[in-house]
């Protein structure tokens, strides 16, 4: 079974940026949603935005107009740039598809500091 890699999380403080990326470990992408979700300390699992086959895109309220989520020439890696970023998005960030059909991966640490 593919293997899901999040990578680029790290400190940073209020008001900076991120880019996450998510690169499985075959290229199962191709014809999926794919979405990004967080999990905050002591919080369940949540979703956050997500990508479709197409390029649409949907986000939480929590995130609209400072993240984004993309997609790398043949969807072998997607991106999630947050920008603008809030104490309240510390966490740790997962991608998968939409429905769930892999394994989880190990995440991705934010934490953003006041």
């Amino acid at each position: 079974q593919a293997q899901l890699l999040e990578s680029g999380g790290g400190l940073v403080q209020a008001g900076g940026s991120l880019r996450l990326s998510c690169a499985p470990s075959e290229k199962i992408f191709r014809q999926d949603v794919v979405g990004w979700f967080r999990q905050a300390p002591g919080k369940v699992r949540e979703q956050i935005a997500r990508l479709g086959s197409a390029g649409g895109t949907w986000y939480a309220d929590s995130v609209k107009g400072r993240f984004t989520i993309s997609a790398g020439n043949a969807w072998n890696t997607v991106y999630l740039q947050m920008n603008s970023l809030k104490p309240e998005d510390t966490g740790v960030y997962f991608c998968n598809t939409v429905p769930i059909s892999h394994s989880w991966g190990r995440g991705t640490q934010v934490t953003v500091s006041s």
